[in-house]
């Protein structure tokens, strides 16, 4: 989740910033000030798969802590998740844990709710590199009975280069264990101290994407365009605070 992220592709695996809960929550080490944040994803042309969640980081001694809230949906069919998450750094790397709460309602069909567990880390290899992976889901609840149907686990892994103090670029592999793998990209240039110009494409299924970003001393605003032969288009907002640190 985040209009950054889907701006360069949903390329998330090294990217650390209050999104990491929603992401890979090993990233959430790296936010040193309390933040919260919102984003709303609205499908341009089936109102049903508009998405919305928020975010809140909350660092202290040892580490990060994460909570959040997702929702997916309308009436007929919607998803909720409730989140939290922790993540702390090894030296050169950070690791993080998350647990889901997740509910799913189907008009005619009741209720479900399950509970996931979601992993992830990121490594700084060199000043430039980084390395992350996660993996979504690791303990595979069942959805049915029926059929053993489960909620589906997605292992991710990626690399993050540093090209310049300007400009990084950012590529992964997605693979959820019952589909092919989606290979992603994505290019983020800060054009200026409060100015960013970003944009990513993805393969199978393909979408291009694209996106610019402001960010004041508190506040951060994020816009994203997703377009999909598939699913049409796409359009994210994300609005951010961080409270301001006092310095001793």
């Amino acid at each position: 989740m985040g209009a950054r992220v889907s701006a360069i592709g949903y390329t998330s695996s090294c990217l650390r910033d209050t999104w990491s809960l929603f992401n890979n929550v090993g990233g959430l080490a790296q936010v040193k000030a309390l933040s919260a944040a919102f984003t709303y994803d609205a499908h341009g042309s089936f109102r049903p798969f508009h998405k919305m969640a928020t975010a809140v980081a909350i660092p202290f001694g040892v580490g990060v802590a994460g909570v959040g809230m997702y929702h997916f949906g309308d009436q007929a069919y919607n998803e909720q998740i409730l989140t939290s998450g922790f993540s702390t750094e090894f030296g050169l790397a950070s690791l993080g844990l998350k647990l889901n709460y997740v509910q799913y309602n189907a008009t005619g069909f009741g209720r479900k709710a399950l509970f996931t567990i979601s992993f992830g880390g990121i490594a700084q290899l060199t000043p430039k590199i980084s390395f992350g992976a996660h993996i979504t889901n690791l303990n595979q609840p069942k959805l049915t009975d029926a059929n053993d149907e489960q909620v589906p686990t997605i292992l991710t892994a990626g690399i993050l280069f540093k090209i310049s103090d300007k400009t990084l670029m950012a590529t992964e592999i997605e693979k959820d264990l019952s589909f092919k793998p989606t290979w992603k990209a994505g290019l983020e240039y800060h054009a200026n101290a409060k100015f960013w110009v970003r944009s990513g494409i993805n393969l199978h299924p393909n979408a291009g994407f694209f996106g610019v970003g402001f960010k004041s001393k508190k506040f951060t605003l994020d816009y994203s365009f997703k377009y999909s032969s598939q699913t049409g288009p796409r359009h994210q907002a994300s609005v951010g605070y961080t409270m301001p640190t006092t310095k001793k």
